[in-house]
C-alpha cells in the first residue's frame, strides 16, 4: 500500500459577529462561548486517529482550538502565520453590507474576478495559495506515514481543498466551511490526493 499523509483540517470555531457576514482576514476576532464549546465537542470525532503533529495560524481563533485539541492528543501545536487568512486589506472588519454601500464597483470588480482581485493592502486569491500550498506541501510530505491535524481559516481551507481535487481558484465559493467544520484530506508519497470528508 503507498504511503499516505491524513490530514485532519479545520476551521477555527464561531466567533464573534458570526450572525453577520464580513470579513475578518488578519483581524484577531475572538471566539465566542460556543466556538469554544466547539472544539471541545470535535475531541471525539479523532477517536480512530493517531494525530502525530498539529499545524495550527496564528491567529487566537485557531491557536485556542488547537490548543484545546492538542492537549486532548497529546501534541504541541505549531503556530505558523502562513496559515492567516487571506489579507483582506482596507476592507478588514467590514460587514459586506457596508462594502456594497461604500465600494459598489469594487464589490463587484471583486465578484468578476475573484481570483486576481486584490483590496488595497490586502491579498488575491493567488498571494493565498502561494504562502498556503508550499507549506501544506512541506507537512505532508514530512509526515508521510502519519496524521497530522491543521487548524486554519475558511479561506485557507477552499484553497486547500480546491488544490486536493484539482480545481481552479475561481471555484472558490463553490466549498462550505462551516465554523468547526472537519474535512480529511489523504495525502499520497505518489502524487495522488483523495478527499475523505468535506465540511463535516
Amino acid at each position: 500500500m503507498t504511503p499516505k499523509c491524513r490530514v485532519y483540517l479545520i476551521r477555527h470555531g464561531e466567533v464573534k459577529g458570526a450572525g453577520t457576514p464580513r470579513y475578518n482576514g488578519h483581524g484577531d476576532v475572538p471566539l465566542t462561548d460556543r466556538g469554544v464549546a466547539q472544539y471541545h465537542q470535535m475531541k471525539d470525532r479523532f477517536a480512530e486517529a493517531k494525530i502525530a503533529a498539529c499545524y495550527s495560524s496564528d491567529l487566537s481563533r485557531c491557536v485556542t482550538g488547537a490548543g484545546i485539541l492538542g492537549t486532548h492528543l497529546g501534541v504541541e501545536p505549531i503556530r505558523d502565520r502562513n496559515l492567516r487568512e487571506l489579507n483582506i486589506g482596507t476592507w478588514e472588519g467590514m460587514t459586506w453590507a457596508e462594502l456594497m454601500e461604500r465600494y459598489p464597483a469594487e464589490w463587484q470588480a471583486r465578484l468578476a474576478d475573484i481570483v486576481n482581485f486584490r483590496v488595497p493592502q490586502g491579498e488575491n486569491l493567488l498571494d493565498l495559495n502561494g504562502r498556503v500550498m508550499p507549506l501544506i506541501d512541506g507537512i505532508t510530505k514530512r509526515h508521510q506515514g502519519e496524521d497530522v491535524l491543521v487548524v486554519a481559516h475558511g479561506g485557507v481551507n477552499r484553497i486547500i481543498l480546491l488544490n486536493a481535487i484539482g480545481a481552479p481558484l475561481s471555484a472558490f465559493f463553490n466549498i462550505e466551511q462551516s465554523y468547526c467544520c472537519l474535512n480529511i484530506i489523504d495525502y499520497y508519497a505518489d502524487g495522488k490526493t483523495v478527499v475523505k470528508l468535506l465540511n463535516g
